[in-house]
């Protein structure tokens, strides 16, 4: 019999879930790639402004969102209760199939990277058991979740503050700011919007805790905290990361690379320093795996108590936690970290995934349409804020579409795979046993 989710979750343990996803590599990464076309510093900084202004629309939205439908499950549960079960089964779909499970394997795969030389391991050995040992620490207890989660979420945010710190405190030999140049044809370029679109990307997790909205006490009021929170504060973070690190390094330095942390790094501390420093940022991997692993289980137990095909995953242990769907989660991880085929997965999931997102956005304009009662939770800058995410995902759907036209066309593959397996599973498979039927 399943249990029903223990709502043990407060708004510090949700928002560090959201903080988990949303700081991953890409703060770390891309910012040498924008230099290769962008020099102005203002417009670099604009960059990082605007990504976490459109993440923190979308963040609001989901909140009322998940005050108004406060279950686990994210945008599987909103969009069959908003538009039609099958535009829910499809999201849940791509998370299931690609979602959580290439990233985590990816994100694996760039810890072991970061340690192999350290550890005197093979990368992917390390991968396999990181991947292993946090999924099995998830599968005991909420509690234990939540503590795991928060102290590595600290210290990821502890790394960050240090960066930042060390970064603008100490003065620079060679830094690459410019405040001089000619801002607006930049940010009228083509390389601005893509730039902006990787970004955007780098800014992704921010709906994290709608995935565990069933464990959280009082959600109506607790979510809204836990995603703005999270959002706002690794907006001010990321800008604050990304000037250190122009002020820090010179630009010939950072100009095309992708280990600016470590060339930031190098240039304070020196060549040793520098590797503490990237053995520092693949250990703070260990968070993003974490919450991936806690939220991604929660779709497919939320799928697996609604359609009959994967019924098996919605097996609970007496605490509550989804250890079938864990574990299910961890084989499919370790295959994709295995096979080595799973780059390209990555890219075309971020189209699909992104469609749920607007979908669910969208969402909060048509339930405010139909249910004109004041909504638990009712987030501000309606409806500009929705309007502004949705004309901005629009677009970059559409970039997308006509910059990676072979990605986008292999999402909407996926898609209609997953229409198969729905359309399969209401006409030939028996129902599932439902034995909690109040679950929430």
């Amino acid at each position: 019999m399943h249990k029903l989710p223990q709502r043990t979750i407060g708004w510090v343990s949700a928002g560090a879930v959201v903080v988990a996803n949303m700081v991953g590599t890409g703060a770390f990464t891309t910012l040498g790639l924008q230099l290769q076309h962008l020099h102005n510093t203002w417009v670099i900084l604009s960059l990082w402004i605007f990504g976490g202004i459109i993440a923190l629309f979308g963040a609001v939205s989901y909140a009322e969102l998940g005050a108004r439908m406060p279950r686990s499950g994210g945008e599987y549960y909103f969009l069959s209760r908003i538009y039609h079960p099958m535009a829910g089964y499809l999201s849940g779909w791509v998370s299931l199939t690609v979602g959580f499970t290439a990233s985590i394997a990816l994100s694996a795969m760039a810890m072991g990277a970061y340690l192999s030389n350290i550890a005197g391991m093979d990368a992917r050995w390390i991968a396999l058991t990181v991947i292993v040992a946090v999924s099995a620490m998830h599968s005991v207890h909420l509690r234990q979740s939540s503590r795991f989660q928060n102290i590595f979420t600290l210290l990821k945010l502890a790394l960050m503050v240090f960066l930042i710190a060390a970064c603008i405190g100490y003065p620079p030999q060679n830094g690459a700011l410019n405040w001089n140049g000619a801002w607006l044809p930049e940010m009228g370029s083509a390389h601005y919007a893509v730039a902006l679109v990787f970004v955007v990307y780098a800014y992704s997790g921010w709906n994290a805790a709608a995935y565990i909205t069933g464990e959280v006490r009082q959600p109506a009021r607790n979510l809204p905290r836990a995603l703005i929170g999270g959002t706002l504060l690794v907006a001010v973070l990321y800008v604050l990361l990304q000037f250190g690190f122009l002020y820090q390094a010179g630009k010939e330095a950072l100009d095309g690379k992708i280990e600016v942390a470590q060339i930031a790094a190098q240039s304070l501390f020196g060549a040793s320093g520098a590797k503490w420093v990237s053995v520092f940022i693949g250990l703070l991997l260990v968070s993003s795996i974490s919450a991936m692993v806690w939220v991604g289980p929660r779709v497919s137990r939320a799928m697996a108590e609604d359609y009959p095909v994967w019924h098996f995953l919605a097996r609970d242990n007496k605490h509550g936690v989804p250890v079938n769907a864990i574990w299910f989660q961890a084989a499919v991880s370790v295959f994709l970290l295995l096979s080595g085929s799973f780059e390209q997965v990555l890219i075309y999931s971020g189209f699909v995934l992104h469609l749920s997102t607007t979908a669910a956005v969208a969402g909060v304009l048509i339930l405010r349409r139909k249910d004109r009662a004041a909504p638990p939770f009712s987030g501000p800058f309606y409806p500009w804020g929705q309007i502004i995410f949705l004309l901005f995902s629009v677009w970059m759907l559409g970039f997308l579409l006509y910059d990676k036209p072979r990605e986008s066309m292999l999402g909407m593959l996926n898609l209609a795979i997953g229409a198969v397996s729905y359309w399969w599973n209401k006409r030939y498979a028996l129902p599932p046993v439902r034995k909690n039927k109040k679950r929430q």
